[in-house]
């Protein structure tokens, strides 16, 4: 069926941003920030999604992958 994979890890070391950064500027708790950066989550809100896009000068497809083999 494939998976959705998050690589803010890596938008986050391109653009040296820290977790507790770009969890203050997205407005959204460290503990929920770290569950996105690990693939700890099976949802994520549009609009932490375009906070994140916003704060890391990206688009989502930076930040999302497919996946098909997983």
């Amino acid at each position: 069926m494939g998976k959705i994979i998050l690589e803010l890890d890596v938008m986050m070391a391109k653009k040296h941003m820290s977790l507790n950064e770009l969890a203050e500027t997205v407005g959204i708790t460290n503990v929920n920030l770290s569950k996105i950066k690990n693939n700890k989550v099976n949802a994520i809100r549009f609009s932490t999604l375009s906070g994140i896009c916003k704060a890391l000068e990206c688009e989502p497809g930076d930040i999302l992958k497919y996946d098909p083999e997983d």
